[in-house]
């Protein structure tokens, strides 16, 4: 079912009992923010933040639950969204043999015909109060995070068009506020936002732009969605909503958008004017993405429906609600993956600590050697999946999402010397490991079950998958070392090291585990800062696939051990040239003001920041950190 604006949408979060009024004032600037973290991270409601110093209520963690993320789509399950794709491009591509069967699929396609978009003559809903002296100061935007470069508009759909091809899009890319008509505009190079801004700075002309914000909650998520750059987001939200999108033309620049948007912010950007600085900003990676040039968005107009709600989301370290809209895309668009390139593919799970570009695990239906690297080559270049630093490929029964299973899994069914390719390639921008700028290092793993053809023989698979002794190891550097998984016989090891002692620890940790040539190496050695837990296994991960560049920072220490160095790259190493962010977290005494506020919040029993624990990774510095 379809929803007209976001108050339609609460009303059905409500009736489900996923939303929490909160009444009390809570300011946009650092506070909305702590909250929600604290409610994310224990899987709590949707927050609508109905006294935040503006006219419009602020509707927060609206997609972060399976069951909200079901209930925006219009549908009981995921699921079922991903069964409706699935049936479509079935139909549509399969072999329709003769006259007759190209005849069985025409019902099919004119149902399609009722849920493509149309333009609608009159003004929309998002039309019925007209600001034509705007000022962005208006909307509760959020400051998130202590060192953000200011307020941000973190759920915008922003709409541009090719002025070539009129082919249009709509992208989802951060917008800072610098004051009442003026905003940034951060599409990153791989974006299609920036293919038309490029093709708009060749015909020396202004750039029509518009945002809008809320609608229905279908439209948000399609525009993260990854879709082929010439399909409009508003075909795949008719087909999830089966209902066509109206889309009426905006005040003062011809593009069209939803009539029943929340809010609708108008203007242009001038590929003719200086880049701007924009940033930093606390980014889904759980680092902050540092200060950076691009374009200024000019805002002519800002219209908004007579109930309007301003929709909101942070991002910070994960899990965030961000991580339901990629848990979503993964359901959505694996059957078309399949179709289309790999047909052998049976699960794809991006786990919430690799932040969707990180780490990508899929399993196979293996049939023949060599098919798992057949696999890592032909995703390492598939749309978004150019992205993906570590891919790893898994066949058999194992459940890719019990990591438990899964690592042990991995670690029997990989053999160092032939299982492992590394390359260099496209990086997410926000990546900060590698020192080069949205390029660097990538590892695919061929950790399916070998043929015969695929056995290495002189490397010895005895001890893999049993228990084992227990491994110590003694360095200057190491301040913890946590065994208990390769005791268990899943054969991985952390240690926790000092990096203020050595300008290359992993260097050192390396040569010494090679120098003794110990019996009881675990396969998988992670070398992460003293100041994480090692004993957090999520957090061991999330540094591990955050820190390190497959290439430059993994160690071969024996045929059947390697091992990775996620330790943070300072300057002084010679490993890295750059500025190394620092994580994401609140400030004491924003911490301590919500701490003071939560009982009248009413949104249950104490919860105690995130931040707490995350603040032990800070080193010194703002936004980034300084020697």
């Amino acid at each position: 079912m379809p929803y007209s604006g976001l108050a339609e949408f609460i009303t059905a979060l409500e009736k489900s009992g996923e939303l929490s009024r909160i009444k009390k004032f809570v300011d946009p600037v650092l506070e909305i923010t702590e909250i929600t973290d604290r409610i994310t991270k224990n899987n709590g409601k949707a927050l609508l933040f109905e006294n935040n110093g503006t006219q419009f209520p602020l509707l927060i963690n609206a997609f972060g639950s399976d069951r909200r993320m079901a209930l925006a789509l219009g549908k009981n399950r995921i699921s079922d969204a991903a069964d409706d794709i699935s049936a479509i491009i079935k139909n549509i591509t399969e072999s329709h043999a003769g006259l007759s069967g190209k005849l069985k699929i025409l019902p099919e396609l004119f149902k399609m015909a009722r849920f493509l978009p149309s333009l609608k003559r009159k003004k929309g809903l998002c039309q019925q109060i007209i600001i034509k002296e705007p000022d962005l100061g208006i909307l509760p935007a959020l400051k998130c995070w202590p060192h953000d470069g200011g307020r941000f508009i973190t759920l915008p759909m922003v709409h541009t068009v090719d002025p070539v091809t009129g082919k249009t899009n709509v992208g989802m890319y951060r917008m800072q506020i610098f004051d009442k008509v003026t905003t940034g505009m951060h599409w990153q190079r791989h974006k299609t936002g920036a293919s038309h801004y490029e093709a708009w700075k060749k015909t020396g002309r202004k750039m029509p732009v518009t945002v809008t914000l809320g609608g229905d909650p279908v439209y948000t998520y399609c525009a993260t969605a990854p879709l082929p750059e010439n399909i409009s987001e508003y075909i795949l939200a008719g087909l999830l909503r089966r209902s066509g999108v109206k889309l009426v033309k905006c005040i003062t620049n011809d593009l069209y958008i939803p009539e029943d948007a929340d809010i609708v912010i108008e203007g242009y950007v001038d590929p003719a004017e200086p880049l701007v600085t924009e940033g930093p900003f606390g980014d889904h990676t759980g680092f902050y993405s540092l200060s950076d040039l691009y374009p200024a968005f000019h805002v002519t107009c800002i219209t908004h429906s007579g109930n309007a709600v301003y929709p909101a989301t942070i991002v910070g370290i994960p899990p965030q609600e961000d991580a339901w809209l990629a848990k979503t895309t993964s359901a959505i668009f694996m059957p078309p993956l399949k179709l289309a390139v790999q047909p052998e593919i049976d699960d794809i799970h991006l786990p919430d600590a690799g932040v969707a570009h990180n780490l990508a695990i899929v399993r196979i239906n293996k049939s023949y050697p060599g098919q798992g690297m057949k696999v890592i080559s032909s995703l390492s270049g598939a749309g978004q999946m150019m992205f993906s630093k570590y891919i790893i490929v898994v066949s058999g029964d194992v459940d890719i999402r019990n990591y438990r299973d899964l690592t042990k899994h991995v670690i029997k069914h990989t053999s160092v010397q032939s299982d492992i390719v590394f390359t260099h390639g496209p990086l997410d921008v926000l990546d900060h490991s590698s020192g080069r700028f949205s390029f660097g290092g990538k590892a695919g793993i061929d950790a399916t079950v070998k043929l015969p053809e695929e056995i290495v023989n002189n490397v010895s698979e005895s001890v893999k998958g049993k228990k084992r002794d227990p491994f110590s190891f003694s360095h200057r550097l190491v301040r913890n070392l946590n065994a208990d998984l390769n005791l268990e016989g899943i054969g991985v090891a952390i240690m926790a090291v000092d990096t203020s002692e050595d300008p290359d620890p992993g260097g050192s940790i390396a040569a010494l585990l090679k120098k003794e040539n110990h019996a009881d190496l675990p396969e998988l050695i992670l070398v992460v800062d003293h100041t994480v837990d090692i004993y957090d296994y999520f957090m061991v991960a999330w540094q591990t696939l955050g820190n390190t560049d497959p290439v430059r920072d993994h160690y071969i220490i024996s045929p059947r051990t390697i091992m990775l160095d996620a330790t943070i790259k300072l300057t002084k190493s010679g490993k890295f040239r750059g500025e190394w962010p620092n994580i994401v977290c609140s400030d004491p005494g924003t911490i301590k003001h919500v701490d003071e506020m939560w009982d009248d919040l009413g949104l249950g029993g104490f919860l105690t920041s995130p931040s707490l624990k995350a603040g032990k990774l800070l080193r010194n510095g703002k936004a980034s950190i300084e020697l």
